[in-house]
Protein backbone atom coordinates (compact mmCIF):
# COMPACT_ATOMS: atom_id res chain seq x y z
CA UNK A 1 0.00 0.00 0.00
CA UNK A 2 1.35 3.42 -0.94
CA UNK A 3 2.01 5.99 1.75
CA UNK A 4 -0.05 9.16 1.27
CA UNK A 5 1.30 12.43 2.58
CA UNK A 6 -0.96 15.40 3.09
CA UNK A 7 -0.34 18.06 0.45
CA UNK A 8 0.36 20.63 3.18
CA UNK A 9 3.39 18.63 4.38
CA UNK A 10 4.80 18.60 0.86
CA UNK A 11 4.47 22.39 0.59
CA UNK A 12 6.03 22.94 4.03
CA UNK A 13 8.96 20.74 3.11
CA UNK A 14 9.41 22.56 -0.22
CA UNK A 15 9.36 26.06 1.30
CA UNK A 16 11.63 25.08 4.19
CA UNK A 17 14.17 23.76 1.72
CA UNK A 18 13.88 26.91 -0.46
CA UNK A 19 14.51 29.25 2.49
CA UNK A 20 17.59 27.29 3.53
CA UNK A 21 19.08 27.82 0.07
CA UNK A 22 18.43 31.58 -0.04
CA UNK A 23 19.96 32.56 3.29
CA UNK A 24 19.08 35.66 5.25
CA UNK A 25 17.27 38.62 3.78
CA UNK A 26 19.42 41.74 3.26
CA UNK A 27 18.54 45.41 2.85
CA UNK A 28 20.40 47.57 0.34
CA UNK A 29 19.98 51.34 0.08
CA UNK A 30 21.65 53.27 -2.71
CA UNK A 31 21.51 56.64 -4.44
CA UNK A 32 22.32 56.74 -8.14
CA UNK A 33 22.04 59.32 -10.92
CA UNK A 34 20.43 58.76 -14.33
CA UNK A 35 22.16 60.77 -17.07
CA UNK A 36 19.22 61.28 -19.43
CA UNK A 37 19.43 62.70 -22.99
CA UNK A 38 16.02 63.08 -24.65
CA UNK A 39 17.35 64.67 -27.84
CA UNK A 40 20.40 65.25 -29.99
CA UNK A 41 22.84 62.80 -31.57
CA UNK A 42 23.56 60.99 -28.28
CA UNK A 43 19.94 60.55 -27.16
CA UNK A 44 19.43 57.87 -24.52
CA UNK A 45 15.62 58.14 -24.71
CA UNK A 46 13.71 57.84 -27.97
CA UNK A 47 10.03 57.90 -28.77
CA UNK A 48 8.90 54.68 -30.41
CA UNK A 49 5.49 56.04 -31.42
CA UNK A 50 4.31 59.41 -32.63
CA UNK A 51 6.34 62.49 -33.48
CA UNK A 52 8.26 62.49 -36.75
CA UNK A 53 9.71 65.99 -36.19
CA UNK A 54 12.17 64.77 -33.55
CA UNK A 55 10.45 66.44 -30.59
CA UNK A 56 9.42 64.07 -27.82
CA UNK A 57 5.85 64.27 -26.57
CA UNK A 58 5.99 63.03 -22.97
CA UNK A 59 2.41 64.14 -22.24
CA UNK A 60 0.71 62.56 -25.27
CA UNK A 61 -1.51 59.65 -24.16
CA UNK A 62 -0.18 56.39 -25.57
CA UNK A 63 3.32 57.67 -26.38
CA UNK A 64 5.92 54.93 -25.85
CA UNK A 65 9.58 55.60 -25.14
CA UNK A 66 12.63 53.36 -25.00
CA UNK A 67 15.54 54.26 -22.72
CA UNK A 68 19.13 53.22 -22.15
CA UNK A 69 20.44 55.85 -19.71
CA UNK A 70 23.88 55.63 -18.14
CA UNK A 71 23.66 55.51 -14.33
CA UNK A 72 26.50 57.10 -12.40
CA UNK A 73 27.52 57.06 -8.74
CA UNK A 74 27.71 60.88 -8.61
CA UNK A 75 25.69 63.79 -9.99
CA UNK A 76 28.32 64.76 -12.57
CA UNK A 77 28.11 63.20 -16.00
CA UNK A 78 31.82 62.36 -15.72
CA UNK A 79 31.25 60.39 -12.50
CA UNK A 80 31.94 56.64 -12.59
CA UNK A 81 29.27 54.70 -14.45
CA UNK A 82 27.86 51.84 -12.36
CA UNK A 83 24.84 50.68 -14.38
CA UNK A 84 22.45 51.27 -17.30
CA UNK A 85 18.73 52.00 -17.01
CA UNK A 86 17.17 50.00 -19.84
CA UNK A 87 13.44 49.80 -20.45
CA UNK A 88 10.31 51.56 -21.57
CA UNK A 89 7.97 54.34 -20.46
CA UNK A 90 4.38 54.66 -21.64
CA UNK A 91 2.30 57.79 -21.12
CA UNK A 92 -0.65 56.05 -19.53
CA UNK A 93 -2.94 58.86 -18.32
CA UNK A 94 -5.36 60.54 -20.71
CA UNK A 95 -4.23 63.96 -19.47
CA UNK A 96 -0.54 63.00 -19.81
CA UNK A 97 0.16 63.30 -16.08
CA UNK A 98 1.38 59.72 -15.55
CA UNK A 99 3.77 57.38 -17.27
CA UNK A 100 4.03 53.67 -16.63
CA UNK A 101 7.68 52.79 -16.02
CA UNK A 102 9.33 49.42 -16.74
CA UNK A 103 13.07 49.69 -16.12
CA UNK A 104 15.85 47.17 -15.62
CA UNK A 105 18.86 48.59 -13.80
CA UNK A 106 21.70 46.53 -15.23
CA UNK A 107 24.81 46.82 -13.07
CA UNK A 108 28.26 46.96 -14.65
CA UNK A 109 30.41 47.97 -11.66
CA UNK A 110 32.60 45.54 -9.73
CA UNK A 111 30.36 45.17 -6.67
CA UNK A 112 27.11 44.24 -8.47
CA UNK A 113 28.29 43.36 -12.01
CA UNK A 114 25.75 41.21 -13.86
CA UNK A 115 23.01 41.80 -11.28
CA UNK A 116 19.77 43.64 -12.03
CA UNK A 117 16.99 45.45 -10.22
CA UNK A 118 13.57 45.58 -11.85
CA UNK A 119 11.47 48.73 -11.37
CA UNK A 120 7.82 49.07 -12.31
CA UNK A 121 4.95 51.42 -11.60
CA UNK A 122 3.07 54.59 -12.35
CA UNK A 123 5.20 57.70 -12.22
CA UNK A 124 3.42 61.04 -11.73
CA UNK A 125 5.71 62.92 -14.08
CA UNK A 126 4.83 66.44 -12.88
CA UNK A 127 5.52 65.67 -9.21
CA UNK A 128 8.86 66.71 -7.73
CA UNK A 129 9.44 63.18 -6.35
CA UNK A 130 7.99 60.07 -8.01
CA UNK A 131 7.91 56.58 -6.52
CA UNK A 132 7.81 53.17 -8.20
CA UNK A 133 8.13 49.63 -6.90
CA UNK A 134 11.17 47.38 -6.97
CA UNK A 135 9.48 44.20 -8.19
CA UNK A 136 12.40 41.84 -8.66
CA UNK A 137 16.05 41.37 -9.29
CA UNK A 138 18.77 38.94 -10.29
CA UNK A 139 22.25 38.02 -9.10
CA UNK A 140 23.05 39.83 -5.86
CA UNK A 141 19.48 41.20 -5.87
CA UNK A 142 17.69 37.86 -6.27
CA UNK A 143 13.98 38.11 -5.33
CA UNK A 144 14.28 41.85 -4.62
CA UNK A 145 11.34 43.92 -3.48
CA UNK A 146 11.15 47.49 -2.28
CA UNK A 147 10.78 50.95 -3.75
CA UNK A 148 12.65 53.61 -5.70
CA UNK A 149 12.12 57.36 -5.86
CA UNK A 150 13.05 59.62 -8.77
CA UNK A 151 13.74 63.34 -8.55
CA UNK A 152 14.81 65.47 -11.50
CA UNK A 153 17.72 67.55 -10.18
CA UNK A 154 18.37 69.55 -13.35
CA UNK A 155 17.16 69.86 -16.93
CA UNK A 156 18.85 71.77 -19.76
CA UNK A 157 16.26 72.56 -22.46
CA UNK A 158 18.89 73.41 -25.09
CA UNK A 159 20.70 70.07 -24.89
CA UNK A 160 17.68 68.00 -23.69
CA UNK A 161 19.86 66.76 -20.82
CA UNK A 162 18.48 65.84 -17.40
CA UNK A 163 20.05 64.48 -14.24
CA UNK A 164 17.61 62.31 -12.27
CA UNK A 165 18.43 61.17 -8.76
CA UNK A 166 17.21 57.66 -7.97
CA UNK A 167 17.04 56.49 -4.34
CA UNK A 168 16.52 52.74 -4.00
CA UNK A 169 15.63 50.66 -0.97
CA UNK A 170 15.58 46.95 -1.75
CA UNK A 171 15.17 43.80 0.33
CA UNK A 172 16.78 40.77 -1.29
CA UNK A 173 18.60 37.51 -0.63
Amino acid sequence: MAIKLPISLIFIAFFTFSNAELGLIKETKMTTYFQDYSGGPNATVIEITGQSNGLLSFTKFGAIFCTDDPITEGVEESSAQIARAQGIYVTSALDGSNTHVLISIVFINEEYKGSTLELQGTSAQFERVREVAVVGGTGKFRLARGYATFETLSYDHASHYAVIQCNITALHY
